[in-house]
This record gives C-alpha cells, structure tokens and sequence, in this order.
C-alpha cells in the first residue's frame, strides 16, 4: 500500500499540482494537511473522478485536513474526543486495510514562550494521550503529517542559528519524541538510513 503525505498550503490553490500528481503516482491513500477550506467548498468531485473517497475535516482560511483513500473507508475521529465546538481542524483519521492511519497539521507555535507555543505543546501532548487512549499497540497505526518540529540537528541548516528557536526548541523536540515514544517507527528516518542518504 502506497501512503503519502502532504501540506498543500490551500488545496483550491493546489488542485491542478495535486491532481497532475495523483495522475502520475496513484498512491492508495494521501493525507493532505493546511487544506484552508471548509468540508463544502473542498474539491471532492475532482477527486471522485479519479477514484477516491474524501474524509475531510476542514476550517475556513487556515488549517484543515483531510485524507484521500481508493476504498471507502470510515472516518475515525475528526478532532481529539475532547475539543470543544470550534476547536482548530488539525486531525483526522481512518482505517484503510486493517491500518489506523492518523493525520495531524501541529501547531507552528509561532515564537518560544509566546501563548501559541503554549498551545502547541499542549496539543502535541494531547496527542500522545490520544493513541495512549484510543489504539492498541499490537494494531498498526500509521501517523502523518506535518509536524512544525524539526527532531535532530540533520533537520536544520545551521543549528547555532536555529538552537532555542520555534521548530528546533529543547521541549518542541522533547514533545515529538514523547509523541514517537508511544511505539512509532519514524519511516523517512528508517529509509535514509538504510539506504545512507538523505533529502532535504
């Protein structure tokens, strides 16, 4: 099964990339992250067309995720349970081919110590609790998406300049590994280094 990921930064304004690429590749499932449009003005038909189903979760000018699939598929959850009405659209998930697969869109966070940092961390925990409390590790569950956290100094191009910054901040970095810890592999990280290189 091919899974990808992708922050498409507005999917009205990608739909012709996205398209050309679905085209050419045909993954089985693509999660899609910062979609920036509401569940009804999202391009379902286009993709209909070419054969997948739409599970979307989004919110008008920012954020928003969604997740295309070739089968039909239920959606899992739209949010943590626990979000209150309005809350900010930046999970969704679903279970293709016996796999639970979750996409998240993390917070940025903005600037260390400022409230959105606050509120980042905080979602980043609640994420943990998540799969903490709604999945078994003996089932498979694939998480994607885009995570704002860049996790070792192979991510950033210089780290003294980057050291204690948004993305790169000591408890940004401790959050995701809190996140990993739950049993993930990190796949990218298990390609490059069997095969001995990288993509930046």
């Amino acid at each position: 099964m091919l899974v990808a990921t992708w922050n498409v930064n507005s999917i009205l304004a990608r739909v012709p990339n996205v398209v050309r690429w679905l085209d050419a590749v045909k993954p089985d499932v693509l999660c899609m992250q910062e979609i920036k449009c509401t569940d009804d003005k999202f391009p379902t038909e286009v993709f209909l067309e070419r054969g997948y189903h739409c599970q979307i979760f989004g919110q008008q000018t920012y954020n928003g995720v969604a997740i295309l699939t070739r089968e039909s598929c239920p959606v899992g959850h739209r949010g943590y349970p626990s979000d209150e009405e309005g809350a900010q659209s930046r999970l969704i998930a679903t279970t293709v081919n016996g796999i639970n697969i979750v996409d998240v869109y993390v917070p940025n966070g903005q600037m260390v110590g400022s409230e959105k940092y606050a509120f980042k961390l905080e979602w980043m925990d609640r994420l943990r609790t998540f799969f903490d409390t709604h999945f078994d590790k003996t089932t498979p569950v694939l998480l994607c998406g885009d995570f704002n956290v860049a996790p070792d100094e192979r991510d950033v191009h210089d780290v003294r300049l980057w050291q204690g910054r948004i993305l790169f901040s000591e408890k940004e970095r401790a959050a995701l590994e809190h996140v990993k810890d739950w049993g993930f592999t990190d796949a990218f990280r298990l390609h490059t280094e069997a095969s001995g290189h990288y993509s930046w």
